[in-house]
């Protein structure tokens, strides 16, 4: 377990939310209904934090989900009771996925990837336990290309990895770094905020 990011997480913990911003998870809300609507089979969740994302899953599946911060996992507890579905929430790092190869049929992640210390090797430990021809779902926000963006978010990033997450990560690259295919990338705001959908290869 990587300590130090547990720690900085569950002391983000009960000011999580007022970090997050009501604006934004309304802003987003249509685009991660669209994606999280395609859950099937057995689903893992990356990152599930205060919760935030529960109102937006798609009624009466069996979800496992995960989170580093114990802390955090305490302030979703409300809204994992009243999900219409089954979200059986534990705390793991992604790093060390105590999993079988090969245990579910798709990921979810939803602005995650911004804030795992080795993206590439939890990327790969995702690839892991997801079945061959399973799916990854991404909604996540990411570094730009685009003048004065990147510049702006090199920067950014110096002060807001010390409190949360990077923003300047280049998510796609990782994602086929890890060995995935990507199937279909959606860029929601600029080449920022995007969701990803990609396939582990048989």
């Amino acid at each position: 377990m990587d300590n130090l990011t547990k720690t900085k997480w569950d002391k983000a913990a009960p000011t999580f939310e007022i970090m997050a911003g009501g604006g934004a998870e309304k802003r987003w809300k249509p685009f991660k209904e669209e994606l999280f609507s395609h859950m099937s089979g057995r689903v893992l969740f990356l990152a599930l934090g205060t919760g935030l994302d529960i109102p937006t899953f798609p009624k009466n599946k069996e979800i496992t989900a995960i989170d580093i911060s114990p802390k955090m996992l305490e302030v979703a507890q409300s809204r994992i009771n009243a999900y219409s579905g089954s979200i059986k929430a534990e705390v793991m790092d992604v790093h060390e996925l105590t999993y079988e190869d090969n245990s579910f049929d798709q990921v979810f992640t939803s602005c995650t990837f911004c804030s795992v210390p080795n993206p590439l090797n939890g990327l790969r430990s995702l690839r892991r336990v997801l079945k061959p021809d399973g799916q990854l779902f991404m909604f996540e926000h990411t570094g730009s290309r685009y003048y004065p963006f990147k510049i702006m978010m090199d920067l950014m990033t110096q002060i807001t990895r010390k409190m949360g997450p990077d923003m300047n990560r280049n998510t796609v690259k990782n994602v086929e770094e890890a060995g995935f295919e990507i199937n279909e990338i959606n860029h929601l705001f600029l080449d920022v905020v995007k969701t990803i959908k990609a396939t582990n290869p048989a």
